[in-house]
């Protein structure tokens, strides 16, 4: 009797699609780990660290809220890479709560001399723990004859209240730097390929494998002017996801020390929204903040607004001495 009362009660208090889905952004190309583990070290720089928040459907229901932190690094060993990514999502009026740590290396080849194409490789590792918390349930005994009373306990067993399971995903990414005003890159990668289980009643209830593509191409109009169209494609299980849109970057001050740039763009993800970003750079510090205006079937309700989405990126560059290619001649001799 409890487990049909709490599958109804799953599906009325969120979208089915969040039971079968991964989590998203609209930020896509910050959070690079999560996009593609084979993005673990492609940055300029040593070490970086990500932080990202999602807040959407606040004018619907109870607010969907995703908070990643990330940090990547260069190691010692040539071209290879390690990083781990930390993300807590919360959903829906039985605050169903996902926790997952993933663990990721990459290696990264050059293709050519001069270094300008780059073909990296990437495994991620990860673990995933759920949990709901039944007391945001309304349940058949808690109906004192007139209306439903939240402070009657619950008299239903509840067998299981979490579940956890282990995930595996590969990617791979290409760049090429075509001359000194044009650069594109493009990535593929897999997620959950074990397809683990995540039913809460012993019942199997796999997690759909994740495949995602995506593309971004640089073009420099002038030193100061950069245009920045891009895509990511998603395919999870029945569920299809495409963004699609541009940036466009003004280069405030670019000197030795100093690096100031600010950057705007309009996307579309299919049939759901449209997304407006803006974002800054200052020195090793980048920040980002964009809008979802929904414009899907669910739009009477949320009035249009869809969800904030911020994010924030350091990275840290160590100083690296240039090595002497001469010896010194002793003024004595």
């Amino acid at each position: 009797m409890v487990k049909v009362i709490c599958f109804i009660l799953l599906i009325v208090a969120f979208p089915k699609t969040q039971l079968a889905q991964d989590i998203h952004f609209s930020q896509v190309n910050r959070q690079p780990l999560f996009q593609n583990p084979a993005n673990t070290g492609l940055f300029k720089g040593d070490v970086r660290l990500t932080a990202n928040h999602k807040d959407q459907w606040r004018s619907v229901s109870v607010p969907f809220k995703t908070s990643v932190f990330a940090i990547d690094a260069k190691t010692k060993l040539n071209g290879l890479s390690i990083g781990c990514l930390l993300f807590h999502d919360q959903v829906g009026d039985g605050a169903l709560q996902t926790v997952e740590a993933l663990l990721s290396a990459a290696k990264h080849v050059q293709l050519t001399t001069d270094g300008h194409q780059k073909l990296a490789f990437g495994l991620q590792l990860g673990f995933n723990y759920r949990q709901l918390n039944w007391n945001k349930f309304y349940f058949d005994n808690q109906f004192n004859g007139l209306y439903f009373d939240p402070t009657i306990p619950i008299t239903e067993t509840i067998a299981n209240t979490s579940t956890k399971n282990s995930t595996v995903g590969t990617g791979i990414v290409y760049t090429n730097e075509l001359d000194t005003k044009n650069k594109f890159t493009i990535g593929l990668s897999g997620h959950n390929l074990n397809r683990p289980n995540q039913g809460f009643f012993g019942t199997t209830i796999k997690r759909d494998a994740r495949l995602s593509l995506y593309g971004t191409y640089e073009y420099l109009f002038s030193t100061q002017f950069h245009f920045i169209p891009g895509f990511s494609f998603n395919a999870q299980g029945k569920y299809k996801e495409l963004l699609i849109g541009s940036q466009v970057k003004y280069i405030l001050t670019d000197l030795k020390g100093l690096y100031q740039a600010v950057d705007a763009g309009i996307w579309m993800r299919t049939k759901d929204a449209f997304v407006v970003r803006l974002g800054a750079a200052i020195q090793n510090w980048s920040v980002g903040l964009s809008y979802d205006i929904n414009i899907s079937k669910l739009a009477v309700a949320s009035n249009f607004r869809g969800g904030l989405e911020l994010s924030a990126c350091y990275i840290i560059t160590r100083f690296k001495p240039k090595k002497s290619t001469y010896k010194v001649c002793p003024d004595f001799l």
